[in-house]
């Protein structure tokens, strides 16, 4: 017994050191070389609907007349932000099968994206016609109309959307716009409310209720509704103007003016941020800060309140009177009859065209008669006697 257990003793020690021996083995052996690891550039690597759209050229010259990718690489030009490529799309297949509800939707978004209103309706119209029937025809014409000023044919076509599906944010938001260019602050603030429920996280929502409650002279919700789409939206110039707007009203026109600034320099189409710098620097007697700021505004909007006068004014202070002349002519078009307007032109014209150098003077218009200075008459010669 003693000496089988020293004999299975002997064994485990003989399987251990074999064991050991299997496993230094590959330590002993040379290792690989380790391959370093590469990582991809990312600013290299191309994705969204444009790319998406140009892998589908492949396929689409193997099958020029399948209708179903053309509309699928229109639909993404669309988003992508190419209307015109995505019509030339629409109308290959529109040749193809002229019979399709779909396509003739898809060319009335495209002509949406492009501006072009009349035609948008128009093919839209042909998309009702031939049978398209989705949710996204009456919301598209209502907006149609809506951005055609033509207010009562959108809410009946938005009418109609929120009668297929009353949950439609995008529909109750159009409404609410359309009821606000209607002056009819109230309602339109109500179905702006009521978009906002349904799609809290969108700060085009927050922008617009931020920017009504302003006008309707309630900066404290104004306020809570421009932070919160702040937090949203970090790069959006509106809502900073939103924010400052209230600020002005509650009566800190410092910060406010900070908002205004911020806004400009995340977006410089936010013109009634310059309208707000310009009205300061005008009421602060800075005149080349109000030149700066009212001219930008008014290359936006040409009818804001007021901008126009004191941007002539900022002019003739800083002595630049032929573009307060210019000013103050585009006063005489839009005011006419007005005398005081008629009269600082009439004073700056004179004033312009003395500060010009001879050569570049034109020549003075008369108003009046000149009185001609007419020569002695020479007297006649005597008649001699006997002559008739």
């Amino acid at each position: 017994r003693r000496l089988a257990s020293v004999g299975s003793a002997v064994g485990r020690r003989r399987e251990r050191a074999a064991l050991l021996a299997g496993l230094a083995l590959p330590a002993c052996q040379p290792t690989p070389p380790e391959r370093p690891d590469t990582l991809v550039n990312l600013a290299t690597v191309q994705s969204g609907p444009r790319v998406q759209a140009d892998e589908l050229n492949g396929a689409i010259a193997r099958e020029p007349r399948n209708t179903a990718l053309l509309a699928r690489r229109a639909t993404l030009r669309l988003a992508a932000g190419q209307p015109q490529a995505a019509l030339v799309d629409v109308a290959a297949a529109l040749e193809i099968d002229d019979a399709d509800g779909s396509l003739y939707f898809l060319e009335a978004r495209a002509f949406r994206a492009l501006g072009q209103l009349a035609k948008a309706l128009a093919a839209a119209r042909e998309a009702s016609d031939h049978g398209f029937a989705s949710l996204e025809l009456p919301l598209l014409v209502g907006e149609t109309h809506l951005a055609a000023r033509d207010y009562p044919a959108a809410l009946d076509d938005l009418d109609r959307t929120l009668r297929l599906n009353p949950d439609q944010p995008a529909a109750l938001f159009y409404k609410g716009l359309a009821y606000a260019a209607t002056a009819d602050t109230s309602t339109a603030v109500q179905y702006l409310q009521d978009a906002l429920a349904r799609d809290p996280r969108e700060p085009e929502i927050l922008h617009q209720l931020a920017f009504l409650l302003n006008a309707w002279r309630i900066p404290v919700d104004a306020a809570r509704y421009a932070a919160l789409g702040m937090k949203l939206d970090t790069a959006s110039g509106l809502l900073r103007y939103d924010y400052g707007r209230q600020l002005e009203l509650q009566g800190r026109p410092d910060s406010a003016h900070w908002y205004y600034r911020r806004a400009l320099a995340l977006d410089t189409a936010v013109y009634r941020a310059d309208y707000r710098l310009g009205l300061a620097a005008a009421k602060a007697r800075s005149p080349a800060i109000t030149i700066q700021h009212l001219t930008r505004a008014l290359r936006r909007n040409p009818r804001l309140p007021q901008a126009r006068i004191l941007l002539a004014e900022a002019f003739e202070i800083q002595q630049r009177f032929p573009e307060a002349l210019a000013q103050y002519r585009q006063l005489v078009v839009e005011n006419p009859g007005n005398q005081h307007w008629t009269f600082k032109a009439w004073k700056l014209g004179d004033r312009s065209q003395a500060l010009l150098p001879d050569s570049l003077r034109p020549i003075p218009h008369t108003y009046y008669r000149r009185l001609v200075r007419l020569l002695p008459v020479a007297p006649l010669p005597p008649l001699k006697p006997g002559r008739k």
